[in-house]
C-alpha cells in the first residue's frame, strides 16, 4: 500500500508581520475608499506573519513579468533541491529510487518544467516520469498526493516524489485595487515543500482512497487574468461559502470507504482562510481543534497555496501523538471550485525482526 512519508518544508528568509502588512496597506492605499474594510478583512485572516522571497521593498516593485518569471526560475532552482533532499532522507530513499516526479506550482512558468532540470541536476533516473501540474492552484497539493497514490497503485513497487513551489509574492500587482486583491496581499505567503509516496514500506499515511469534486458553475470564482504584467489574481466574494457544497463531497468519499467523516482521527486540509476552516468544521460536525495543523500553517506562514497541505501534514508528523491505524482525511481546495481529497491510515515504520541466535 502506498505510504505518504513526512514532508519537508522551507520558507524564505524575509518576514512580514500582520502589523507591518496593515501599516503598509494604510500607507500605500491611504486614499482607498474601502481601506477600513480591507484592513478588517486582513486582520481577520489570523495570519501573524508570512515569509517572502524578497525584501518587502523589492516585493512591492513591478519590474515586469519577464523579470519576475526569471526570479521564479532562478529561486526555484536555488531552493527546491534542499527540500527534496530532506524529503528523500525522511523516506529513506535516493533519487534513483524515484519513478515519477509530480511538480505543482501556480506562481511562475517554465517549459520544460522544473522536473527536467531536477532530473539533470540531482541524479534522478532519465526514465522517471514527469507530471507538472500548473493550473489547479491551491488544490494542486491534494491533487499531487492523489496522482502519486494512483501511480503507486498502478505500479505497486514504485516511488513518487511530490514537489510544491509557490512564490505568491511574485504575483503581487500594485494596480489591482479591489478589496479581494487587497485581502490577498495580506493573506498569501511564499513556501516550498516536498514529500515522497512509497509504494512499499515507509512511515506515515497509508493512502487508501482518493477522489475529486468540482462545484459546478464556479470556474470564475478563483482565477487568473493573464496579462502583459503577469498573473492577476481574481477572488470572488462567494469563495468563503464554498464549504457548504464541498463538505458533502468529503462526507460521501468517507462513506464510500465505510468511514464517518465526522469521527476521523486527523484532518489535513487546505487553509485558504479561517472562514474556510470554521465552515468546514461546522458542516462536517467536527470541533475547531480538528484543524489545528492547518490553522498553525495559516497563522505562521499565511496561505502558501499548494504547499499548505504538505506543511499541515508535516505538523501532524512533528506532533508525534498519532496512534497506529488512526484514520484521517487530506483535502486541497482551489480553482474550479475543485476539491482533491484522500483517505488514509497512520502507519508506523516496520521494525526488522531480530536476527536469530546460532
Amino acid at each position: 500500500m502506498a505510504t505518504l512519508c513526512r514532508p519537508a518544508v522551507s520558507v524564505p528568509e524575509h518576514v512580514i508581520t500582520m502589523e507591518q502588512t496593515l501599516d503598509l496597506a494604510r500607507t500605500v492605499h491611504a486614499d482607498h475608499p474601502q481601506l477600513d474594510l480591507a484592513l478588517r478583512l486582513i486582520r481577520n485572516t489570523g495570519v501573524e506573519k508570512r515569509h517572502l522571497l524578497q525584501p518587502i521593498e523589492e516585493t512591492l516593485k513591478h519590474p515586469g513579468f519577464e523579470h519576475r518569471n526569471a526570479v521564479y526560475e532562478s529561486e526555484a532552482k536555488a531552493r527546491v533541491p534542499a527540500v527534496i533532499e530532506r524529503a528523500l532522507a525522511d523516506a529513506e530513499l535516493r533519487p534513483v529510487d524515484i519513478d515519477v516526479i509530480i511538480y505543482v506550482s501556480c506562481t511562475g512558468f517554465m517549459m520544460p518544467s522544473l522536473t527536467a532540470w531536477l532530473i539533470n541536476s540531482m541524479g534522478f533516473r532519465t526514465d522517471a516520469r514527469q507530471v507538472p501540474i500548473a493550473q489547479l492552484g491551491c488544490a494542486a497539493g491534494g491533487a499531487a498526493v492523489n496522482r502519486a497514490h494512483d501511480f503507486c497503485t498502478a505500479y505497486p513497487e514504485a516511488n513518487a516524489l511530490i514537489v510544491a513551489c509557490e512564490f505568491c509574492s511574485l504575483c503581487y500587482q500594485p494596480t489591482d485595487l479591489d478589496v479581494g486583491n487587497l485581502l490577498s496581499n495580506g493573506l498569501f505567503g511564499d513556501g516550498l515543500a516536498a514529500a515522497v509516496v512509497r509504494g512499499r514500506g515507509g512511515h506515515g499515511v497509508a493512502l487508501e482512497r482518493n477522489g475529486s469534486y468540482l462545484v459546478r458553475d464556479t470556474e470564475d470564482w478563483i482565477a487568473y487574468d493573464v496579462r502583459s504584467t503577469g498573473f492577476h489574481f481574481k477572488l470572488d466574494r462567494r469563495v468563503p461559502g464554498t464549504m457548504e457544497p464541498l463538505a458533502p463531497a468529503l462526507r460521501a468519499l468517507a462513506a464510500e470507504h465505510g468511514w464517518d467523516a465526522a469521527s476521523l482521527d486527523f484532518y489535513i486540509v487546505h487553509a485558504g482562510g479561517p472562514r474556510i476552516l470554521d465552515d468546514l468544521g461546522k458542516y462536517l460536525g467536527v470541533p475547531p481543534d480538528a484543524f489545528r495543523f492547518s490553522r498553525a500553517t495559516l497563522t505562521q506562514y499565511g496561505n502558501i497555496a499548494s504547499a499548505v497541505v504538505l506543511d499541515a501534514l508535516r505538523r501532524l508528523f512533528d506532533e508525534g501523538s498519532t496512534r497506529h491505524a488512526a484514520r484521517g482525511i487530506l483535502a486541497g481546495f482551489g480553482p474550479g471550485i475543485t476539491a482533491e481529497m484522500s483517505l488514509g491510515r497512520w502507519t508506523e515504520a516496520e521494525v526488522p525482526a531480530p536476527a536469530g541466535r546460532n
